[in-house]
């Protein structure tokens, strides 16, 4: 079977992340322009965080998990159209858009982003099961300083860069053991990006709008 056969509208085993983690936090990078494109990307209709059943239930689990030593989870992207992974790999052939670099990818040609894995033309996002967050401290009221933003394509951002201080790649094994705990897989260049090791829909990527009015009531 191929890439396009795997494509479905099919929004049924889908939810609203806050439904099942009421405190969470969105911060929904891509309906944005703050982002490494510096415009909204396709298929973002609301700046909210969809995802499969399973997933929604294991991350109840972490928020759970993370609520009870002062912290909550601020989500910057879950469910992730195929649309949108075609805008991002159209944007990559365009050489001259380079708005964001400075921002997201100060180090790196644009061409590196795929190579190293930082974008691929095939995402897990588009599954349904994966996520980009953080921790966010309620008695400062501010995000947990990880060493480096979300999106900054850079070798500072792999979860075991030497770059950070003790206390920031402490900050960081602190959210990836809460998710590994819980049925998570971390990535090797990422710090903020997980998979449930078992997804639902492996084989499957989806295409339906990230809208709250395209999910079964």
């Amino acid at each position: 079977m191929d890439y396009k056969q795997k494509v479905t509208m099919d929004a049924s085993g889908f939810v609203l992340l806050s439904d099942y983690v009421p405190g969470v936090i969105q911060e929904i990078r891509y309906y944005s322009t703050y982002n490494f494109i510096g415009d909204r990307i396709d298929g973002y209709e609301e700046p909210v965080a969809l995802i499969t059943r399973e997933a929604a239930r294991a991350l109840k689990a972490v928020a759970n998990e993370v609520n009870a030593k002062g912290y909550r989870l601020k989500v910057f992207d879950a469910y992730r159209p195929a649309c949108a992974v075609r805008h991002f790999v159209f944007w990559g052939i365009e050489d001259l858009d380079l708005r964001m670099k400075p921002y997201f990818y100060p180090d790196l040609e644009k061409q590196e982003l795929f190579m190293r894995g930082y974008i691929a033309k095939r995402s897990s996002h588009s599954r349904g099961s994966t996520i980009d967050l953080t921790l966010f401290d309620m008695r400062t009221g501010k995000e947990v300083d990880m060493g480096s933003p979300f999106d900054l394509f850079s070798d500072i951002s792999h979860p075991d860069s030497e770059k950070v201080t003790d206390e920031q790649h402490s900050n960081r094994m602190m959210l990836q053991n809460a998710m590994k705990r819980n049925g998570f897989l971390p990535i090797d260049c990422e710090w903020w990006h997980f998979s449930l090791e078992n997804e639902p829909y492996p084989d499957i990527y989806f295409e339906f709008p990230v809208s709250s009015g395209y999910l079964k009531k």
